[in-house]
């Protein structure tokens, strides 16, 4: 069959359409390469990219930690990271793995990870900052061992709400109040990052226990990073627009919500292995709880 030069060129047009949908979907949604994705940014060579790029890891020594930030910055998106945390007496030591944008007013998401005493479990710390204020602390033991093997942590962030997991469980959900005067944090994009630093003036038992520097350097690792996410572009434009995200091909976070079995998960966990909750602690605020703690934000 003959085609027309017209007919060519429609062809040719929906080719360039095609090409573009797939590179937005590549960018938007992509498994992780360390040497792509990030950039170590402090440590002196404590941090390093290892097996061609599927391996990362970070040190601790008593001259210095060490840490790495992405080279993107996302504006919502689901973010999965897998780590090993320091094992032995990690006491003293945070691993902090969070999303954050700069300045007075930034936006943060927090995984934090207080190590202890050898036998003694991990605090898994969590808290959620927006416009400059944080103060929304929970805390968690796990239920593993979180130095024997990679878990998977995991934090799902829309307009809606933002949900912490753990290997996909749901330990805790902080919902959009803004109706009540809660800010949320939707409009400052956010950077990953991850250090790992000597915190032993309050990290272990309120800085009763210190790191024990005989046992130094101390050893985090990284591997099976994936965004599915809105990017914001070198121009400072972001993907998260309407194209893009209906070009994105698992863009079901954008609306993704807890249903009524992963709402029980997570009333398990939060009954069994949470031990801090802002929204539980009277005296921390004698003028009255935060206004979202009296709606069902939290559990």
């Amino acid at each position: 069959m003959a085609f027309s030069s017209s007919t060519t060129s429609i062809v040719s047009l929906l080719f360039l359409c095609l090409s573009l949908v797939v590179s937005t979907s590549l960018v938007v949604s992509a498994a992780g390469n360390f040497y792509q994705d990030f950039d170590i940014t402090w440590g002196d060579g404590r941090g390093k990219i290892l097996n061609n790029g599927q391996l990362l890891t970070l040190s601790l020594d008593k001259a210095s930690g060490s840490g790495f930030q992405s080279k993107n910055e996302y504006l919502f998106g689901k973010i999965d990271m897998q780590l090993k945390l320091v094992p032995g007496n990690s006491a003293g030591t945070v691993t902090a793995y969070y999303l954050s944008s700069l300045g007075p007013t930034h936006d943060e998401i927090d995984f934090e990870f207080l190590g202890n005493l050898s036998g003694d479990p991990y605090i898994l710390h969590t808290n959620v900052f927006s416009q400059g204020k944080g103060n929304r602390e929970q805390q968690f033991y796990l239920w593993f061992d979180p130095t024997a093997d990679f878990h998977t942590y995991s934090i799902l962030w829309n307009p809606q709400r933002i949900i912490f997991s753990v290997d996909g469980t749901p330990i805790r959900e902080f919902k959009n109040s803004e109706s009540i005067g809660v800010p949320y944090p939707k409009n400052q994009p956010m950077r990953i990052y991850s250090s790992l630093w000597n915190a032993d003036d309050w990290a272990t038992r309120g800085g009763l226990i210190k790191t024990d520097w005989s046992h130094a350097p101390f050893t985090a690792s990284y591997q099976n990073f994936n965004a599915d996410a809105c990017v914001r572009s070198s121009s400072g434009a972001s993907s998260c627009s309407s194209s893009a995200q209906s070009t994105t091909t698992n863009s079901g976070w954008l609306n993704q919500e807890l249903d009524s079995t992963n709402q029980e998960r997570m009333k398990w966990v939060q009954k069994n292995y949470m031990i801090y909750n802002y929204c539980a602690d009277t005296k921390r605020f004698p003028q009255g709880m935060p206004p979202e703690c009296a709606t069902t934000n939290l559990s």
